[in-house]
C-alpha cells in the first residue's frame, strides 16, 4: 500500500494506516472539532485511505480533505448496519459537506393528534408530543385529497377545545354548527362514546398508512352482515363510505393486484440538486408516493444518492418491503431484501411511472425556480450548451450569421445577437455585400465576418463567447479560415444544420465538425431554434426592404422630372408601381399635376 500524500499530517496518517478493514462509519472534523462530513463504507480503511491517496478532480472534495483535522470512527457488523448509522448521523449532525435532505421546513404532514379525542390536520410543525405524523407530502394535493377522503368518510371534531373526561362531564361545551350539519358527532357533550370515536381514528391511521384494501374487504363484510340482519338504514350508510373509499382507491389502481409490498425508486440529477421518487406498493395500488429534493454537496454519483435515499424514505416511512425495484443496478445489501431491475411486464410500468413523476417534480421545481429568479432559466441554457459543446466557459454572448439573396441580385447578411440567452435587438447589424460577384455564399459569409470582428478588434467592443452559423460544415470552415487563421482569434464555431422543410434538424460543432445530440422539444433545443429562426427572419427582411426599394428606383426614379418628393406623393396615394402604371393621365395629374403627370407616363413607356 502507497503512504498517504505528504500534505497528510503525521496523525492523520497514524489514524488512517491502523483503521480497521471491516464495515463502519467514519466522520471527519475540522479545527473547531465540527463534524464536517459523515460517511459510510465496506472497508473502512480503503475507504478513508482512498481521500488521502490521490488528487481529487472535484475542487469540493480538496477543500473538504484539507479541512480534515481529526477522524473518527465506528465499527458495525454489516454494511446495511453502516447505512442506517450515516443516515442517523447526518440527520444529527447536519455535517457542512453531506448531502441535504431539502425537506425539514418545505413539505407539511398530516398529524393524528395525542387527545383524548385526536384531531386530524396539515401542519409543517413537528412537535414530539407523542402525536403520530404522516408525511410529509412533496405533493401538497395528494395530502388534500386524503384529508378530503377522512372528512367524508369519518365525522371527526374540528375544534380546538381541551375535550378531556374532567371537561366534558362537568358540561363546560355546547354542540356547534359542525354537529348541526352532520360534520361532528359532538364527543364535547357526550354524544358520541370515547371508544367509538378512537375506532374512527384507527380506521384514519390504516388509510394514511397505505392500508386501504383491508379496511375497504372490512366495510364490505360489515356491509353484508348488517343486510344479513335487515338493518338496511345502517348498511346503506356503510356502503357509502365503502363506495367513497373504492373511488380513491381506484384512482391509485396502476398494477395487478397481485403486486403487493414493493418499495419503487428512481432518480434525476443536476449540477447541484437530485431528485429520489418513492413509491409503495400493496395490493396492486400506489399507496404511497413522494419525491424528495436533495442539496449535493461534494458531486456525489447517482448511485451514493439513491443508496441514501432508499435508505432514508425506508426508515422515514417504515417500509419493510423485501423488493426494491430500482433504475440501475446498487452496490447495496439489505438483509431479506432483492433487488430488482425490470425490463418489460407490471413491474417496469411501475419503475416507468415512478421516473415519470420524478423528471415532472424536477420539471415543476425549475419552473418554480425560474419564476423567481427570471436570470436562472439563462444561466441553466448557457451552462448546457457550455457543457453539450465542451466549452471552456459559458456562452455569455452568441453571435449567429445568415445570408440572403437571390441569383446573386441584392446581396446581403445578417448578424443577430444573443447575450443571457435572449435577443439584444439593439445589437443586431445587417450588411450590404459589396465585394463579391455572384451567388457565393461561401465568400459572402468570409466578407461579413471579416468586416465585423476586424472592426470590433479596432474598436476593442466585445467578442462573442460563440459564433453560430446558419449552415452546416462548409459554413464553418469559411468562418473559421477568416476567425482563426486571418484575425489569430480563439472564438469557438458551431453550425445549424436544416432539414429538407426547412426546421432545425442538428447542431455541429469542433474541426473537423460533430454532431452534437439534441434532444426535441427541450429549452435547449427551442433555444437553439430561436437563434436560427431569428437571423433567418432578419436577413429575409433586410433582402425584401433592399430589393422592393431596387424595383421602385428602378421604375420611377430614371424617369426626368420626376424628384423624391413627387415619387412619395405617388406612392403615399397608389401604394405601388403597379397601380401607377395602370392610372389614367388624369388621375396622375389629380396628384402631380398635368405637366408632370404627361413626364411620367412617356417616362413609363420608355
Amino acid at each position: 500500500m502507497v503512504e498517504p500524500s505528504l500534505h497528510t499530517n503525521e496523525y492523520l496518517r497514524g489514524i488512517v494506516m491502523n483503521l480497521p478493514e471491516s464495515p463502519g462509519c467514519y466522520q471527519y472534523l475540522d479545527r473547531e472539532g465540527t463534524i464536517i462530513y459523515v460517511g459510510k463504507a465496506k472497508n473502512l480503511k480503503r475507504r478513508v485511505y482512498s481521500y488521502f491517496s490521490k488528487e481529487h478532480t472535484a475542487g469540493k472534495t480538496r477543500v473538504l480533505v484539507n479541512k480534515i483535522a481529526d477522524i473518527r470512527y465506528v465499527v458495525v457488523n454489516t454494511e446495511e448496519d453502516a447505512l442506517l448509522l450515516e443516515n442517523n448521523l447526518i440527520k444529527k449532525y447536519k455535517p457542512r459537506y453531506n448531502v441535504l435532505l431539502k425537506d425539514d421546513k418545505t413539505y407539511p404532514s398530516i398529524c393524528v393528534s395525542n387527545e383524548y379525542f385526536p384531531r386530524v390536520f396539515s401542519t409543517r410543525r413537528i412537535v414530539r408530543d407523542g402525536s403520530a405524523y404522516y408525511g410529509p407530502y412533496s405533493h401538497v394535493p395528494t395530502m388534500y385529497s386524503l384529508l378530503d377522503l377522512i372528512k367524508k368518510l369519518y365525522p371527526l371534531r374540528r375544534c380546538r377545545l381541551a375535550l378531556t373526561p374532567e371537561n366534558i362531564r362537568s358540561g363546560k361545551f355546547n354542540v356547534c354548527l359542525e354537529y348541526h350539519i352532520n360534520n361532528c358527532k359532538a364527543p364535547c357533550v357526550a354524544r358520541q362514546t370515547h371508544e367509538e370515536y378512537m375506532q374512527d381514528i384507527r380506521e384514519v391511521k390504516e388509510i394514511l398508512k397505505g392500508n386501504t384494501h383491508g379496511l375497504a374487504k372490512q366495510m364490505l363484510e360489515e356491509m353484508q352482515h348488517l343486510a344479513a340482519e335487515m338493518r338496511f338504514e345502517e348498511a346503506q350508510a356503510i356502503k357509502e363510505r365503502y363506495l367513497l373509499l373504492e373511488s380513491y382507491r381506484a384512482k391509485s389502481e396502476v398494477v395487478s393486484s397481485v403486486l403487493h409490498n414493493i418499495d419503487v425508486f428512481s432518480i434525476e440529477i443536476d449540477e447541484n440538486d437530485a431528485f429520489i421518487n418513492y413509491l409503495h406498493i400493496a395490493n396492486g395500488c400506489v399507496n404511497q408516493a413522494f419525491t424528495f429534493e436533495y442539496k449535493r454537496r461534494l458531486e456525489e454519483s447517482q448511485e451514493e444518492l439513491l443508496q441514501l435515499g432508499i435508505i432514508e424514505m425506508r426508515e422515514r416511512y417504515k417500509s419493510r418491503s423485501r423488493e426494491i425495484i430500482v433504475p440501475f443496478e446498487l452496490d447495496l445489501e439489505l438483509s431479506d431484501v432483492t433487488f430488482s431491475i425490470p425490463q418489460r411486464g407490471e413491474k417496469k410500468k411501475l419503475l416507468d411511472l415512478s421516473i415519470l413523476n420524478v423528471k415532472q417534480y424536477r420539471a415543476d421545481r425549475m419552473k418554480q425556480a425560474e419564476k423567481l429568479n427570471p436570470e436562472q432559466k439563462s444561466v441553466r441554457l448557457m451552462k448546457e450548451i457550455q457543457t453539450a459543446l465542451g466549452m471552456e466557459k459559458m456562452p455569455y454572448q452568441i453571435e449567429c450569421f445568415d445570408n440572403s439573396n437571390i441569383s446573386g441580385s441584392d446581396a446581403v447578411a445578417a448578424c443577430v445577437v444573443f447575450k443571457k440567452a435572449k435577443p439584444s435587438k439593439q445589437d443586431y447589424r445587417k450588411y450590404n455585400i459589396k465585394t463579391v460577384e455572384g451567388p457565393d455564399d461561401y465568400a459572402s459569409m468570409q466578407e461579413v465576418v471579416r468586416r465585423r470582428y476586424s472592426r470590433a478588434i479596432e474598436e476593442g467592443t466585445p467578442l462573442p463567447d460563440l459564433i453560430i452559423t446558419d449552415g452546416g460544415k462548409g459554413q464553418m470552415e469559411v468562418v473559421r479560415q477568416v476567425v482563426e487563421d486571418e484575425l489569430h482569434l480563439s472564438i469557438p464555431i458551431a453550425g445549424l444544420a436544416k432539414d429538407d422543410r426547412h426546421r432545425t434538424r442538428e447542431l455541429l460543432f469542433g474541426f473537423p465538425p460533430l454532431t452534437i445530440g439534441l434532444k426535441q422539444n427541450t429549452p435547449l433545443f427551442h433555444l437553439l431554434e430561436q437563434i436560427q429562426d431569428e437571423v433567418h427572419r432578419f436577413a429575409i427582411t433586410f433582402h425584401r426592404d433592399k430589393r422592393s426599394k431596387r424595383q421602385t428606383a428602378s421604375a420611377l426614379d430614371t424617369i426626368k422630372g420626376i424628384g423624391e418628393k413627387t415619387k412619395s406623393a405617388l406612392l403615399k396615394h397608389f401604394k405601388s408601381v403597379k397601380r401607377i402604371r395602370e392610372a389614367s393621365e388624369e388621375e396622375l395629374a389629380s396628384v402631380i399635376g398635368q405637366a408632370k403627370a404627361k413626364a411620367l407616363i412617356e417616362g413609363l413607356k420608355e
